[in-house]
């Protein structure tokens, strides 16, 4: 079942173009893995908490993922 939801995402762009998108508990936490993340500097990738509206997955193991981001 897919659900709609307004989430806090930490957003993983290579090259401009997004690849990855994590669900995050909240910004806090988001800006924290941003900054950890970042340590491993690389030209090409960049990221960024982002928070709005997703389409949402259930995952076998109970979890949810992100199967789409819906830009406003």
């Amino acid at each position: 079942t897919l659900m709609i939801e307004t989430v806090v995402a930490l957003l993983m762009f290579v090259n401009g173009e997004i690849k990855e998108a994590r669900l995050q508990p909240s910004m806090a936490v988001c800006l924290r893995g941003k900054r950890e993340a970042e340590r491993t500097f690389s030209e090409s990738v960049t990221y960024k908490c982002w928070k709005g509206k997703a389409e949402l997955e259930n995952n076998i193991d109970g979890s949810k993922s992100i199967k789409k981001i819906i830009l406003e």
